[in-house]
């Protein structure tokens, strides 16, 4: 069964009975039980004490249903996700769709914890072993990065997550900047941490640490290296590709038969004499402390730029693999790029799910970060199912279409609501799409 039905209790006027309507994400609903929505809340203590015509269990669907059908004001998302009452025999004629203000106070009750919680419960790596594109040998691809959200421009979310620019040049809109870990090839969000816009990503990037594991390769750009952060990394056991700048001086050590050479990344506080004698020191052998310099294997190569005049860009990387018989230097070189599938994730998020050019609705910090952490958890959730469709096909994830992946799921979901509701009870004449 690809839908999961949920109960949504809504009162009559005079509080005497009861009407039972199903509330359903269709295909999503495997993904996100309801069972695990229940034990979230009972450990982010946001069960309702008494019982409410918009429970909890259902404000953790409306969340997500409101990320797939962003266009929507919050009444007709809420009318999307309401089965057919008609064949379920459980029709009045009294019922209404709660009103934007109703529901605006029950996203309000629900806070931010259940939903950061799904996502960190829910979200783990998704590809196979069979997975095409997703490994390197027995390495699993990973991608860490970071790209802005634009928020709606309220004072509150002024002040909590800032603009980018100050005075003339300022964005148009305050923006939270977020970092993720995504796995290459199913394009899946599985960790991620984010704050104000003017947040350094490595600050963001430690938050997420501890997601890297073992049999991974984490891939990321330039930005983010700092020999703190890369010792930070190391230490979780997974293996690391990153981009480095050219202001990172990498002494060559030894010279290797695929074109990359050993080299260390040194402490930045070890400058000069003791900087010199530190490589000499390894250079003949001999070992030195981790906390002053570590050991790696670059690859360098050019990308020719796209009007061919012999001005391309240089490419250096850094690896934790030191042995070229274990991954040669063209096959880390090819596995950088995948790192732009990550990048494909963001453009999914901040185009597809939400619309190019739109803002979260959200009008305050603590409703913008339940809302992040549902547009990252209904993103997970629509790349899981393409994963498995593809592998069940033996396709590349990277075959299948995302927007028509998500037509499917919002048509599967709208399916579901085939009757006309009565008039809304105190409908807000506004139809405003975000909270107050």
């Amino acid at each position: 069964m690809l839908g999961m039905v949920n109960v949504l209790e809504l009162g009559s006027a005079g509080g005497s009975s009861r009407l039972t309507d199903s509330i359903s994400l269709g295909v999503l609903a495997d993904i996100l039980p309801r069972d695990l929505i229940e034990e979230v809340l009972d450990e982010t203590g946001r069960r309702e004490q008494r019982s409410r015509r918009l429970p909890a269990h259902v404000m953790v669907r409306f969340c997500l249903a409101m990320c797939l059908f962003y266009d929507d004001d919050y009444e007709e998302v809420m009318r999307q996700l309401v089965g057919s009452l008609k064949d379920m025999g459980s029709w009045r004629d009294e019922w209404t769709v709660p009103s934007t203000s109703a529901i605006t106070q029950a996203r309000q009750r629900l806070k931010v914890d259940p939903l950061r919680v799904l996502f960190q419960r829910t979200a783990v790596p998704v590809a196979g072993r069979g997975t095409k594109g997703a490994w390197l040998g027995s390495r699993r691809l990973m991608a860490v990065d970071g790209f802005m959200l634009d928020i709606a421009d309220t004072p509150d979310n002024v002040k909590e997550f800032g603009r980018l620019d100050e005075g003339p040049k300022a964005s148009a809109f305050p923006q939270a900047r977020v970092v993720t870990l995504a796995e290459c090839g199913s394009h899946a969000d599985i960790a991620a941490s984010f704050g104000p816009c003017k947040t350094d990503e490595r600050a963001l990037l430690t938050g997420i640490l501890g997601a890297l594991e073992p049999d991974m390769l984490v891939i990321a750009d330039r930005n983010l290296y700092s020999f703190e952060l890369w010792t930070q990394a190391l230490s979780t056991g997974a293996d690391l590709l990153w981009r480095v700048s050219a202001t990172v001086t990498l002494p060559v050590i030894q010279s290797l038969p695929d074109g990359s050479y050993r080299s260390l990344v040194i402490n930045p506080k070890i400058t000069g004499a003791r900087r010199a004698k530190l490589i000499d020191q390894v250079r003949h052998g001999q070992t030195v402390p981790a906390s002053a310099a570590i050991p790696v294997r670059v690859i360098e190569y050019e990308i020719p730029d796209r009007e061919g005049n012999s001005t391309g860009e240089l490419i250096c990387l850094i690896t934790s693999i030191l042995d070229p018989s274990d991954v040669t230097a063209t096959e880390l070189a090819t596995a950088y790029h995948e790192r732009w599938e990550s990048e494909t994730g963001f453009r999914e998020k901040k185009t597809y799910l939400r619309r190019s050019g739109r803002v979260l609705r959200s009008k305050s910090p603590e409703m913008v970060r339940q809302e992040i952490w549902a547009l990252l958890l209904t993103h997970y959730a629509i790349r899981k199912l393409m994963c498995h469709a593809a592998d069940e096909a033996g396709l590349d994830p990277d075959r299948l279409s995302f927007t028509r992946s998500l037509r499917v799921i919002r048509r599967q979901v709208t399916d579901q609501a085939d009757f006309s509701p009565s008039k809304t009870e105190e409908s807000d004449q506004s139809h405003h799409r975000g909270d107050p």
